[in-house]
């Protein structure tokens, strides 16, 4: 029998993203997308290849298998963690001990799978044994077990070889993939776009939405019951993410919203159906040409849905006027038509359907091209009578390069139909320029952290009068920088051990008369700066016992709150100045060391125990890294709290020159009709910069270092294959 969980590892490393920060279930699920995978990605793409050779299936088609093995490993996981939940459960006397049903694992958001579709068991099937004909089954008896997945799984593994199935169970098998949280499928299905793009197999315009940029339209729309529509579904992220948004409050998904979709791409359909399915999830999602979304309504959901969230295909020209004209869904009228007697550009067609669907209360979040927002002649028209309607709500500015397979820059529009009857509001648009806001992912993609997801929507809440919230925010933060503060104190102490039992090894040679002794200047030099260490990290510790008591009186309204903060910069310097000192006393141990092999010839030295000391100088570049990190987390909370409070003082909106702006209608009429942030918000002054983030921009060089040196081994592995090819 053999066991393929004890495979090769594919790799998966978490420190992809050296700032992202998991706090919650929904930062896992943000992590998940920016912290790993890469390494997998790559191994994946492989395989996929792999099939493509040994298949007959088309480039766009066959990494559906591969997405029904990260189905398989994913369901089997949530299984897992489902079960021990309700066993947790079972025995704090919060439910019966009976037999289990399916309900059981819908309600904590899984599958009950069939025994013979577990992943683990699947990786027991004999080696030569029938893996296709195992892994068919297993689709076959989830399909059969929950019959929204019916006719959407993958079921043709038995055409693959024995040998390509077995290489993908071990690769699915990695610690990554047996850990993984979150909306896999987003991530992997990105990754494939990306891939097909490069080889010219995918046009369209077609691609995934950011899950940074999905996570910003829930925190502003907040859609947490009745109807959610998104007519451009893709693999589901949006409905995936509406459901995390509901289950952080406390609320079951199910019982709040009903999901519908459409997706013009079948196979993408497919994988939104398996998307909603592995997260216990149940839609509606209907699929076929995007023709059907253009000119009729699939779900029949003008005005009934509470929600709307999109981003559909841009700039598009094929749509047929004549089919259109008298579509109840464009009370603007059409945007312009072409001498084909086609719709010049889709995007105001796209609009106008958006707004459509909403009821009197709905609130809809849509991506859009920047081009958009200012268009001329007719789409100016059309962009005028939504904003004289009052529903247009707010405009985000974003950068390019957030997405995986385009670098152009997008726009967030967001209406709100409750605006229509609110005077205060109606005449008001909030203009949130966030060209400047975004963490980079590698060398071509950025996006937002899930810290500066939520100071978008803090300036939001702030927009909405929800000043409660705002507060709360930062309340969090400060709590966050003085707990992380208070625990740096067990990854510190590690690392002043790991420091110690360095330098004890190191010291017998070190101390030793020699004369002429060039050990003497880096010894001495390593010994005084690891003595200045010590006292540098007691007087952190004072610092942060003493800001713990301080936070633990201080009052949560605007004012005490903005004295804690200003009470932390302290605590937050000493975490700058130490972690210099950590990777100082590191770099003149490492000095010591090299001196020590290079020019006194330690490794034949008895007093030199070269494999201990090869032993603790790993150990300790490892506490330093968990040393550093930890101050580094505590300094940074500081720093979200100062973004915040810098910027709105009093806790109230204000215009941030350069950042946003509450604008009325006059001013955009004057400014033809246009909802471009950057025409209103300006530009931010220049500032100098005293607590340059050293750090950070170390880890932007490093990001870009990496790329540079990967695309350079792909080319170096392109020019061999070429000149085997040539016959060189």
């Amino acid at each position: 029998m053999a066991n393929y969980a004890n495979g090769f590892d594919a790799g998966v490393h978490l420190d992809r993203v050296e700032g992202a920060r998991i706090e919650d279930e929904r930062g896992k699920m943000i992590a998940d997308h920016l912290q790993g995978l890469d390494k997998f990605e790559t191994s994946l793409w492989k395989i996929a290849d792999n099939l493509r050779a040994n298949s007959n299936l088309g480039a766009n088609e066959y990494f559906m298998p591969i997405m029904g093995l990260i189905f398989l490993r994913h369901a089997t996981n949530r299984y897992h963690e489902a079960k021990a939940a309700i066993e947790a459960d079972k025995k704090a006397g919060k439910m019966p001990d009976r037999p289990l049903v399916a309900a059981d694992f819908t309600r904590r958001r899984a599958l009950n799978l069939p025994d013979c579709s577990h992943f683990d068991v699947i990786l027991k099937t004999p080696k030569g044994g029938n893996l296709g004909a195992t892994l068919t089954a297993a689709m076959e008896a989830i399909e059969a077990a929950f019959p929204p997945l019916a006719g959407q799984l993958p079921k043709d593994y038995g055409r693959f070889e024995g040998s390509v199935l077995e290489e993908m169970l071990r690769l699915f098998d990695s610690e990554g993939l047996r850990s993984a949280g979150g909306d896999v499928f987003g991530r992997i299905y990105e990754y494939f776009l990306a891939e097909f793009s490069k080889q010219g197999a995918h046009d369209g315009g077609e691609f995934f939405t950011p899950p940074s940029i999905v996570q910003t339209i829930v925190n502003v729309i907040e859609p947490d019951h009745g109807t959610i529509l998104d007519p451009a579904c893709g693999s589901g992220g949006m409905f995936v993410q509406s459901s995390h948004f509901i289950e952080e409050a406390g609320k079951d998904t199910m019982n709040r919203v009903t999901f519908y979709g459409h997706e013009k791409n079948e196979t993408t359909a497919r994988l939104a159906q398996i998307n909603l399915a592995v997260h216990g999830l149940q839609g509606t999602i209907r699929a076929g040409n995007e023709a059907i979304t253009y000119y009729k309504d699939p779900h029949e959901l003008v005005g009934k849905c509470d929600f709307v969230m999109a981003n559909p295909p841009f700039n598009v020209d094929e749509v047929d006027a004549e089919k259109v004209t008298s579509d109840p869904r464009l009370p603007f009228g059409l945007p312009g038509v072409n001498k084909a007697n086609k719709v010049s550009n889709a995007n105001y067609l796209w609009m106008s359907y958006f707004y459509s669907y909403l009821n009197d209360r709905g609130r809809a979040g849509v991506v859009m091209s920047s081009q958009a927002s200012s268009a001329g002649r007719d789409e100016a028209i059309v962009r005028q009578k939504l904003v004289e309607t009052g529903a247009v709500d707010v405009m985000i500015d974003i950068r390019g390069n957030f997405f995986y397979t385009r670098t152009v820059p997008c726009q967030l529009w967001f209406f709100d139909r409750a605006k229509e009857a609110d005077a205060a509001r109606r005449d008001h648009v909030l203009m949130l320029d966030a060209r400047q806001i975004s963490r980079k992912v590698s060398r071509s993609v950025y996006d937002f952290s899930p810290e500066q997801q939520k100071n978008i929507a803090a300036i939001v809440w702030l927009y909405r009068g929800q000043q409660d919230r705002f507060l709360k925010l930062v309340e969090s933060y400060l709590a966050e920088a003085v707990t992380l503060g208070t625990q740096a104190q067990a990854a510190l102490d590690s690392y002043e051990d790991a420091l110690g039992r360095l330098a004890d090894l190191m010291a017998p040679l070190a101390k030793a008369k020699r004369k002429d002794d060039p050990l003497a200047g880096p010894w001495d030099e390593f010994t005084s700066v690891q003595a200045t260490l010590v006292a540098d990290v007691e007087a952190f510790t004072k610092e942060a016992a003493k800001q713990a008591k301080a936070w633990a009186k201080a009052t949560r309204d605007n004012a005490g709150l903005n004295g804690a903060r200003a009470g932390l910069h302290p605590l937050a310097e000493r975490c700058r100045d130490l972690s210099r000192q950590i990777d100082l006393a590191v770099k003149l141990a490492g000095r010591v060391g090299d001196v020590a092999v290079k020019e006194l010839a330690a490794r034949d030295d008895a007093a030199w125990n070269n494999a201990e000391i090869g032993r603790a100088r790993k150990a300790l570049d490892e506490a330093r890294a968990a040393a550093v990190e930890a101050l580094r987390q505590a300094r940074y909370f500081v720093k979200q709290a100062d973004w915040l409070q810098d910027r709105f003082p009093e806790a109230v909106l204000c215009n941030v020159e350069g950042l946003v702006k509450r604008v009325d209608r006059a001013t955009i009429k004057a400014h033809d009709w246009s909802l471009t942030p950057g025409r209103y918000v300006g530009v931010a002054p220049e500032v100098v910069d005293e607590d340059f983030d050293f750090e950070e921009a170390l880890r932007a060089i490093h990001i870009d270092l990496q790329g540079l040196n990967e695309e350079a081994a792909d080319l170096a592995a392109r020019i061999t294959n070429n000149f085997k090819d040539l016959g060189a």
